[in-house]
């Protein structure tokens, strides 16, 4: 039996809309002061998403017990219902009245180029939504608001719950200082490759001068794998290939449910980021970040074959 893993961070749904022509033959570059244009989008899809929405929705398919930590909007009952009838503890998924669900609004063209529009909504009261007296095994603290964000780290370090410090996307709203904080609450930092500079560039330490501070930093590279640092040591971690490259998006948060999940078990860091990163290979394969849903034996199957590992 897996422990509780409280996942803290956004709830969104995703709107991507198609548009079946070139921004740039309608955009006129002597005519951007007084913009106004249109596009006929055919094709649209809503996705189910936000960090802690994927990384729930994975660590479930897992076999984990996901608690999502989020606020949403009064829009958010087939969210809900969802995540209820998939088996997900919607305990602590706070319901703001009068706001919408943080939603993003996305047109993208046949050149792959994208017009977005982000409504944060309810997200921006996530620090309201106290996770004190909560029991977990692990936490991890998302993308969200910055003061939500923080609030989180603070709550589960009063707690002596150990968490993932997730920077990602929030990573405008934090500056040196406050990476420092965060990193001084955290027992584990994840980033992608850019985010890593970034983080270097703001604090004056390489990673492995800040896992010195931590017990782990993991740095995904994408198709190269990733690289773990603990106080004593970095390992390279061979990336799994996977079947098709679809869709990114939600890729990462793939990853930290992996991760979650192996050490929710007692796993090595090692062994932990190895199921990341099939995670993470899994996830692509599929478009939108909640779309793909291999069974647990597959997943553990394709373990095996990468790694000789298993699921229990």
């Amino acid at each position: 039996m897996t422990s509780p893993v409280l996942i803290c961070g956004s709830v969104a749904f995703d709107t991507i809309a198609v548009f079946e022509g070139k921004f740039k033959d309608h955009i006129l570059s002597d005519r951007i002061h007084a913009l106004n244009v249109s596009f006929l989008v055919p094709s649209m899809r809503r996705d189910f998403g936000g960090c802690a929405g994927n990384i729930a929705y994975n660590l479930n398919l897992l076999g984990g017990k996901p608690v999502p930590v989020a606020t949403v909007g009064e829009d958010a009952s087939d969210y809900l219902d969802r995540f209820s009838k998939l088996g997900i503890n919607v305990d602590m998924m706070r319901v703001i009245p009068g706001t919408y669900t943080a939603q993003c609004f996305i047109t993208t063209d046949q050149n792959d180029n994208q017009i977005s529009a982000f409504h944060p909504g309810a997200m921006e009261r996530s620090a309201d939504n106290d996770l004190t007296g909560q029991k977990a095994a692990w936490g991890i603290v998302a993308p969200d608001s910055k003061a939500g964000m923080i609030a989180h780290a603070k709550r589960l370090n009063a707690q002596g719950i150990p968490f993932i410090f997730d920077l990602g996307q929030a990573m405008p709203l934090f500056d040196g200082d406050d990476i420092k904080q965060m990193i001084a609450l955290a027992q584990v930092l994840c980033v992608n490759d850019y985010e890593a500079s970034v983080v270097e560039q703001r604090t004056g330490q390489t990673m492995a001068q800040l896992a010195q501070k931590l017990q782990a930093v993991i740095v995904t590279r994408g198709g190269e794998g990733a690289t773990l640092y603990t106080q004593d040591r970095d390992e390279h971690i061979d990336p799994v290939i996977p079947a098709d490259i679809v869709d990114p998006t939600g890729c990462g948060d793939a990853h930290r449910a992996g991760l979650l999940y192996g050490l929710t078990l007692g796993w090595s860091w090692s062994d932990a980021c190895k199921l990341g990163n099939l995670m993470g290979s899994i996830k692509i394969a599929s478009r939108g970040p909640q779309n793909h849903a291999p069974s647990r034996a597959a997943i553990s199957a394709q373990l095996h074959a990468q790694f000789g590992l298993h699921l229990p």
